[in-house]
């Protein structure tokens, strides 16, 4: 019998830029829940821009004081009633999405993209709702939090809690080429050495890609070719379009992954694509700065397929496998580490790139 007590920390945003460590009780879980204790929430690109008021037009958050973190692993202590998938001191991962599971999408699996999103289940039809952990349902950033059945997963024996908590991140990675496919011996290009290139990087070369193409800059870049990139393209010294035709041999690469939210990086990756490659867009875009058009002739008659990808649907445990049997290297990926008491610290680390700085995890 695990002893759960009645109150926890947790990291709260009180408002736009305003962290504080609060203690909160709690939660119990309902029908079909668990309550799981956190040991490791890595941060994601996406966190830094929630504080700072980013996805205020979404609504995320959706109150104050809220709870973040949406990558994590931890332990099961507690069963819901109706819950027999899991035991008390089950080791897993979680997801950011619980799709409702009624809805069109949801039922072929899309549940990313869940057609309730927005019916989180706050209206007392908990059953019915969507829930988006970390943006717009209570997330990790605390000792406990309760979790859907729906949205967890046994992580292995050999892969450590801090590795799965990227079982987000290496889903992100794992979703697009799952929706893009890998051509065997082909060239694979990927844009932007970050977590998630990082992981496409790695799960290309494990799917057969004969070269991965890694286009960024600085120690990330350097990085990347540590990670098993064959050719490396520092955007910064380099025409990225010429020297990957270069590669090619005026062909273009198979697949063009593009996971540095850079908005020039779309256009540029269709011209990098051979005809009838793919382009899969990962990231998320910035509306506050220049778009560039798309080259839609050159979509059209080189017959591109231009791919987007939300979240990581459907691909957690084979990213757990892959953490377990080598072919991602999780914990090259997790540079730094810090109690949750330093979460501020942590954000602002990784925000500004600092201390050759990849992955973070927060230990509560």
């Amino acid at each position: 019998m695990i002893e759960i007590p009645k109150t926890m920390k947790a990291m709260v945003l009180t408002a736009y830029d305003r962290l504080a460590k609060m203690e909160l009780p709690v939660p119990a879980p309902g029908h079909g829940e668990v309550l799981c204790r956190i040991h490791s929430v890595a941060i994601c690109g996406s966190d830094p821009k929630m504080i700072h008021g980013g996805y205020a037009n979404v609504n995320w958050p959706p109150y104050f004081p809220f709870v973040m973190g949406h990558e994590w692993a931890g332990e099961v202590v507690a069963l819901g009633p109706g819950v027999t998938q899991f035991q008390v001191g089950d080791r897993v991962a979680g997801e950011a999405h619980k799709g409702c599971g009624i809805c069109d999408n949801c039922k072929k699996g899309n549940y990313s993209v869940c057609l309730n999103y927005g019916r989180d289940g706050h209206d007392g039809n908990a059953d019915m709702g969507h829930r988006h952990y970390g943006f717009a349902w209570q997330g990790a950033n605390a000792e406990y939090n309760v979790y859907h059945v729906a949205a967890i997963h046994r992580i292995p024996d050999n892969v450590s809690y801090d590795v799965a908590a990227m079982c987000d991140t290496a889903g992100v990675a794992m979703h697009g080429i799952a929706l893009s496919g890998i051509t065997p011996g082909g060239t694979v290009v990927v844009i932007g050495p970050g977590p998630i290139g990082l992981c496409a990087l790695q799960i290309a070369k494990g799917m057969g890609a004969g070269r991965v193409i890694m286009v960024g800059r600085g120690s990330k870049l350097a990085f990347a070719g540590k990670m098993g990139a064959d050719v490396l393209i520092d955007f910064e010294k380099e025409d990225v379009v010429r020297r990957v035709l270069e590669e090619t041999n005026g062909i273009g690469a198979d697949e063009v992954l593009e996971c540095s939210g850079a908005n020039d990086s779309p256009m540029k990756a269709c011209y990098m694509a051979r005809k009838t490659g793919k382009i899969v867009l990962t990231a998320n875009y910035r509306d506050d700065r220049p778009s560039f058009q798309l080259p839609l002739n050159t979509i059209v008659f080189n017959e591109l397929k231009i791919l987007g990808s939300k979240a990581n649907p459907n691909v957690s445990g084979t990213v757990l496998n892959y953490f377990s049997n080598g072919i991602i290297n999780g914990e090259a990926l997790v540079t730094h580490r810090f109690p949750l008491e330093d979460y501020p610290k942590a954000v602002d680390l990784f925000e500004n790139k600092r201390d050759n700085v990849i992955k973070v995890v927060i230990n509560p």
